[in-house]
């Protein structure tokens, strides 16, 4: 194993990650792997921590067992190829599933290695494992997505899911912004994953210090600034010990303002302040205190809507937004449902201890004409939901609530259960209610109607001219 021990790509910090539920089986592979020069090795006996060791931290190299309890190794490299396939995955197996192994083989696994190891088949496997890194070329180690823009630290967007190629131009805009000193705004609708970006940015900005995160919408004056910057001895009745702000926790890290566009214009001057000279007040004290905390905010709103309004300060907009990322909502990344899908199901299915569902191509095309006003908080909230009324088979739509769209054909919208609408008013609400559901989308309406694009097109066409 010479080869891997003057490997220069050997000081790669991700580490490579070893996953078998006989503890002696993780002692002889980490063993081996050390005695040839690879020190940063992770084990995991439980295959339910694999997924969410991964969201945190990409590995390498995974080594995996096929036969383990709660998941079998099949199903946990299905999860992994499809959510990250660039990382290769070697399986470890007993002789009597090398046809198991086999398979792996042709849904994604690099090789396989028959159980009790062989130091030299294993090492043999695992220095071609790295090998291979050269081919996949630096970036694209771990990300998702063929032909995505170069990202050269993958790990730190580890949390974030996504095969989306504006995404992961967002990506490559924040490694280039995260050493900067100044302050970020992050726009975005409800649910697109804002403060996601803000701890990517902290990690890539390798600021000592820690990410501090505070939502200041609703709060009036006194309470942001004394959340903030704390306060003095007697800075008000009642304050009978001194208190440090949140601004003190986040000294040499990262301070995230959610919902900014929410924030008194009081409070505005505080805060303008704090990012134009570093300086505060806390509550009740005439002596002024230095920041070096680095400022990002987040919003849905449109600031300069406010500011027009009178709601927000212009000079504010000007500070806030040196950097600016705007985040695309879900409905625009619908490339991103599968895995995402895929993702969720497996968290709800690994808290709640159910089984981890199969998700259908038929559920998925009916998700995507689902709006998702929520965006990805509405579908992990919704996914969650249905594992939790899930027992076996297919993952349906039957599931979800919200999912499928009512047909309209009740008595409230109809009169009396006898006052029945005629076939020509069913079918335009139907059709009317499909395209509202999917915004004019006729592909996905026709999906929701269970027929094809052509027989939509044609009776659009017939209700349009009045023959149906």
């Amino acid at each position: 194993m010479e080869k891997i021990l003057k490997d220069e790509r050997n000081i790669d910090k991700r580490p490579i990650l070893i996953v078998d539920d006989e503890p002696e089986i993780l002692v002889a592979v980490d063993t081996s792997l050390r005695m040839a020069g690879l020190s940063n090795i992770l084990t995991l006996s439980d295959a339910r921590e694999v997924i969410r060791m991964m969201e945190h931290q990409i590995p390498r190299l995974v080594l995996l067992d096929l036969n383990m309890p709660h998941i079998n190794g099949t199903r946990l490299l299905q999860i992994i190829r499809k959510t990250w396939p660039r990382i290769p995955v070697i399986i470890l197996t007993g002789a009597i599933d090398v046809e198991t192994a086999v398979h792996c083989m042709k849904i994604g696994a690099l090789d396989y290695v028959v159980k009790p190891v062989e130091e030299a088949r294993l090492l043999a496997a695992v220095s071609q494992a790295l090998d291979g890194e050269i081919l996949f070329g630096d970036d694209k180690k771990g990300i998702p997505g063929e032909g995505s823009p170069r990202v050269k630290h993958p790990e730190a967007f580890s949390h974030i899911i996504t095969r989306d190629r504006k995404m992961h131009s967002l990506f490559q805009y924040v490694e280039s912004i995260a050493p900067s000193s100044q302050p970020v705004l992050v726009y975005g609708e409800t649910g697109v994953g804002k403060e996601l970006f803000g701890r990517s940015i902290h990690t890539l900005s390798r600021r000592k210090g820690n990410l501090i995160v505070v939502n200041v919408a609703g709060l009036d004056d006194n309470v942001f600034s004394d959340t903030l910057f704390g306060h003095v001895l007697g800075a008000f009745t009642g304050a009978e010990k001194a208190r440090a702000g949140l601004i003190e926790q986040a000294a040499a890290g990262t301070l995230f303002l959610d919902e900014i566009g929410d924030l008194a214009l009081t409070s505005q001057v505080k805060l303008l302040r704090l990012i134009q000279e570093g300086e505060y007040l806390p509550l009740g004290s005439d002596r002024t205190r230095k920041s070096d905390a680095r400022i990002l905010a987040s919003t849905n709103l449109d600031l300069w809507n406010l500011e027009k309004k009178g709601g927000f300060r212009k000079d504010l907009i000007y500070r806030l937004s040196t950097h600016t990322l705007t985040l695309p909502p879900l409905r625009d990344r619908i490339s991103d449902l599968p895995l995402l899908l895929d993702r969720f199901a497996c968290q709800a299915a690994l808290e709640l201890d159910k089984p981890i569902p199969d998700i259908p191509k038929s559920l998925i095309e009916q998700m995507q004409a689902y709006p998702f006003k929520g965006n990805i908080r509405e579908l992990k909230s919704m996914v969650h939901d249905a594992v939790s009324r899930y027992k076996k088979g297919p993952f349906t739509a039957d599931l979800f609530k919200g999912l499928i769209p009512d047909a309209g054909l009740t008595s409230k919208d109809h009169g009396s259960s006898t006052d029945l609408p005629t076939l020509k008013d069913a079918s335009r609400e139907l059709v009317e209610k499909a395209l509202k559901k999917t915004m004019g989308n006729q592909s996905a309406a026709a999906r929701i109607l269970g027929i094809s694009q052509q027989a939509l097109s044609k009776r659009i066409q017939k209700l349009k001219a009045g023959e149906e």
